[in-house]
């Protein structure tokens, strides 16, 4: 480890994405202590996978889910991470980068990888409200916000991302229509074949589209309600995407003088026009061409990184590429060359029944180009033939139309003959080679581990097939397969969830490090998903003993508050129910002027919100407001929305306020495996939308409704009733037992929208309506885990007192 004086070389890193980040994880690997490492990021965030984009849009993963590299990583290669902020100048001749918050960083070497911007149509318009590109996590949380307000969407562009973004819409719950420039979809990497059957699978699936459209103009007064087409039609929209390409992003090299044209132009080691000053990713252009896709991006950072790393290197001579269609239920693939062409010869075959289809195109009897839809059985060794031009045998010819797949006389016959230095994860640069090795010298047995030492199939999850087949050449019989293996908590381990918490509480591990030591985990420091989680389950096994460890948790856990796109941070004080008073409100505003807070919003939770608190003002923010916090940040319980009830309404028939009150007393800061909304209604008018909360609870003139498993975000779910009971005691037993059920079961970060779905509600009223027994074992383990609660600032609230408060504040509501 270098000293306090570091003469290790200044290596400095432009864009925190994924192109230029995997070239410094490259260079970590070949030559970790030859450099002293800063990255420079204008997003808040660290190192996420943006190919992913689309699945956070459509709410199959979270964020932290397609994180690539957390904070913890950069620690611990000691690269210095700066987030939220752009470089603005480039002194090529004193080798200094200036920075947006005033200050500056010299290197020795320096690694421009700065992305592409989204082309925005010049057209009239274009500025106004409601308009959206797709390329990065702001744009994804803004098409998010859209859905939940507006109905009708329209996407520009039918290409890979436009296709992706009005999957996405679509499945938020908008009327999606797509709008494009020529006759056939992704015309870049489809036929009209495979173009006119992706289109038909799209139109069944839900989503409109207007092909051989121009886009003239956007009506609307400040926001976009009409598109008009050159044709003198138009499409009524509440909200547009525009995906109609990129642009390299060389604004900062151009202005420093550094040679471009469309992009920074580059040699073959990645090199620019000035000294030590490297480009890499999307905004570079290597012989012309200005690559969009990831894989050539990857390809491109290793060459970069053993330059970098003074090792012999073949130079980068461009990239065939391949495309692969992330769209669930539809698979489409495409590489080399694609349309027919006088000069080409093709073998077609098409199966209408089983709506497949398969193209493969020769030049002078090589591969050079395919097409697949529906069946992506061959596209791994397409793949391969295309990119060495592999010359037609007839024997190739017979597995490609005859009655067996490539793979069926030998399934591992051509990952045999794969040279070791064949990449096989084109996303991340892992070759054959690399895996092979950490198989062997590491002992991996799962697709997971593999993923997790190498990167292989993190990302878009494509080469994941081939993966397999290496670790059958490799393991031969040893081999289990992945239909045999559980669900593991995450890469670092094969452990599952299950074998996690068994092992906590039959040798009673009380540490997040003591678990993964025991259990033998692959990646000693963990990673983002499995130390939050293991630091959870510890804490529900153990709640007498349990001492939150705040390194295992993400962030804003960490500091009591979100973090915003700009670095700053919001504050959401607790309001028990709703409800607040004058004292609280002149606290709130005190502090908003004092700390010059950007913004205080009313929540949907019924809490205010201050937005734009700095990070080093936190604790005094706390301090000044003498509140607890709200945990709007927390796996735990969020809030405890409510209406006033029969203490003022004319139509409520029950205390819903002092109901509200008492539960969110009596659970707050009680860590739950996800987040956990909680509503109370005084009548079945449901103002407060108990109907879409994870325990919602409805007044009538009976007594109460139990509402579980409502979910109002991006999975919207209605709430499906659990039970009706009289009193209030019943209620809170019941919740308590609810609670607990879902904190023994549940998967970290799985909402009880998805719990109650996998277990079953049948299974859950089992539990804790119908079984006695079993209930009052639950809400005994509740209360134990209530006996010792924290605040954020460790101070212990014991239950007898704490029951004693909220009784008396019952009292005096």
């Amino acid at each position: 480890m270098a000293g306090l004086h570091d003469t290790r070389e200044k290596l400095i890193l432009i864009g925190n994405g994924m192109a230029g980040v995997n070239a410094i994880e490259q260079v970590l690997k070949l030559a970790p202590d030859k450099y002293q490492i800063t990255v420079i990021g204008k997003e808040p965030h660290p190192n996420y996978n943006r190919i992913q984009l689309s699945y956070l849009l459509e709410g199959s993963k979270t964020f932290e889910e397609i994180i690539l590299n957390d904070y913890s990583w950069y620690e611990q290669h000691g690269i210095t991470l700066l987030t939220g902020i752009k470089a603005t100048h480039i002194d090529t001749e004193s080798r200094r980068v200036q920075l947006s918050d005033g200050t500056s960083s010299d290197y020795d070497k320096l690694i421009i990888a700065t992305g592409s911007n989204p082309f925005m149509l010049p057209i009239p318009g274009i500025h106004k409200e409601g308009i959206v590109s797709f390329r990065d996590l702001q744009d994804c949380e803004r098409m998010t916000s859209a859905a939940r307000e507006w109905k009708k969407a329209a996407v520009i562009g039918g290409g890979l991302l436009g296709l992706e973004a009005a999957k996405g819409l679509l499945k938020l719950g908008m009327e999606v229509t797509v709008v494009h420039l020529f006759p056939d979809l992704m015309e870049r990497q489809l036929d009209p074949v495979a173009s006119s059957m992706l289109q038909a699978e799209l139109e069944a699936q839900g989503i409109r589209f207007l092909l051989n459209k121009k886009t003239t103009a956007i009506d609307g007064e400040t926001r976009v309600d009409r598109l008009q087409f050159e044709d003198g039609s138009s499409l009524e929209t509440d909200f547009l995407v525009m995906a109609v390409g990129i642009l390299p992003e060389a604004t900062l090299a151009r202005d420093c003088g550094i040679e471009t044209a469309r992009g920074i132009i580059v040699d073959d080691f990645m090199q620019t026009s000035a000294p030590d000053v490297y480009a890499v990713g999307e905004c570079n252009q290597h012989r012309g061409i200005c690559y969009g896709l990831v894989a050539p991006l990857f390809e491109q950072g290793a060459v970069l990184a053993k330059h970098l790393c003074g090792l012999p290197v073949e130079p980068y001579q461009g990239t065939i590429v391949s495309t692969k269609l992330k769209i669930s239920g539809v698979d489409v693939f495409s590489a080399g060359e694609f349309q027919d062409a006088p000069e080409l010869d093709v073998i077609r075959m098409q199966d209408h029944w089983k709506k497949t289809y398969k193209k493969v195109l020769l030049r002078e009897n090589r591969i050079v180009g395919c097409v697949l839809f529906g069946d992506m059985t061959d596209s791994a060794q397409l793949s391969k033939w295309v990119k060495v031009h592999e010359p037609m045998t007839q024997d190739i010819h017979e597995q490609l139309v005859g009655s067996k797949h490539i793979d069926d006389a030998d399934p591992l016959s051509f990952v045999a003959a794969m040279p070791s230095d064949e990449i096989v994860c084109g996303c991340n640069g892992v070759t054959k080679g690399m895996i092979m090795h950490a198989i062997t010298n590491n002992g991996l047995r799962t697709v997971d581990e593999i993923k997790s030492s190498t990167g292989a199939s993190r990302s878009c999850g494509g080469c994941k097939p081939m993966v397999e087949q290496i670790l059958t050449l490799a393991l031969g019989d040893k081999y289990e397969g992945s239909h045999s293996a559980v669900e593991s908590l995450c890469g670092c381990t094969t452990h599952s969830r299950e074998d996690v918490i068994a092992a906590i509480r039959d040798k009673r591990l009380t540490y997040v490090r003591e678990v993964m030591n025991v259990m033998g985990w692959q990646n000693p420091e963990g990673c983002t998903k499995c130390r939050p989680a293991i630091n959870y389950y510890i804490g529900m096994v153990w709640p007498d003993a349990f001492q939150d460890e705040k390194d295992s948790r993400f962030v804003n856990e960490r500091l009591h508050a979100n973090i915003q796109k700009d670095g700053t941070y919001s504050v959401v004080p607790r309001m028990y129910g709703g409800v607040t008073t004058p004292e609280q409100l002149r606290k709130i505003a005190d502090v908003a002027d004092k700390f010059e807070v950007k913004m205080v919003k009313v929540t949907g939770g019924q809490r205010l919100d201050l937005l734009g608190v700095k990070k080093e003002d936190l604790p005094r923010v706390w301090e000044d407001l003498g509140m607890p916090s709200g945990y709007a940040y927390a796996k735990a319980i969020r809030t405890v929305k409510t209406c006033v009830g029969s203490t003022f309404c004319r139509f409520g028939t029950q205390d819903s306020l002092s109901m509200g009150i008492l539960l969110e007393k009596k659970f707050e800061r009680l860590w739950m495996p996800a987040k956990f909304k909680m509503a109370v209604n005084g009548c079945p008018r449901n103002c407060a939308e108990p109907a879409f909360k994870d325990f919602g609870i409805i007044g009538n003139d009976g007594g109460w409704e139990i509402y579980v498993g409502g979910n109002g975000g991006i999975k919207l779910r209605a709430a499906d009733l659990l039970c009706k009971v009289k009193t209030d005691e019943e209620l809170i037993e019941l919740a308590g037992a609810f609670i607990q059920f879902y904190r023994e079961t549940g998967k970290y970060g799985e909402r009880t929208s998805e719990w109650v779905e996998r277990l079953g509600l049948p299974a859950i009223v089992s539990e804790i309506v119908e079984n006695k027994a079993r209930r009052e074992e639950l809400m005994a383990s509740i209360e134990r885990a209530l006996q010792g609660l924290y605040d954020p600032w460790g101070e212990v609230v014991e239950s007898e007192e704490l029951q004693h408060r909220l009784y008396e504040h019952i009292q005096m509501t």
